[in-house]
């Protein structure tokens, strides 16, 4: 992976974590937390879909790997909603 993909699959997690918190109305943060949740978004939501045996419904290959979007936008909503459950609202 070059280092222009890897510059891309931030992004795309970035984009990925910002429509989840959009979405699950969590605002905290700024582009790192975004691409953090992104990632984490894609863990959960692949997990879950292959517990669930649910197909995976639209994913981007970026240098040879493959990037699940909807399913790190879904898991993204899970995790932002299970974090704004056990933190305090300002």
């Amino acid at each position: 992976m070059s280092f222009l993909e890897f510059l891309l699959l931030l992004f795309i997690a970035g984009v990925c974590g910002s429509i989840g918190q959009a979405i699950a109305g969590y605002s905290r943060g700024g582009c790192v937390v975004s691409i953090v949740l992104g990632f984490i978004g894609a863990l959960l939501g692949t997990w879950l879909s292959g517990q669930l045996g649910l197909p995976e419904l639209f994913n981007v290959n970026v240098g040879g790997n493959t990037f699940p979007i909807i399913w790190s936008i879904i898991g993204s909503v899970i995790f932002v909603v299970f974090v704004g459950l056990f933190t305090k609202r300002r």
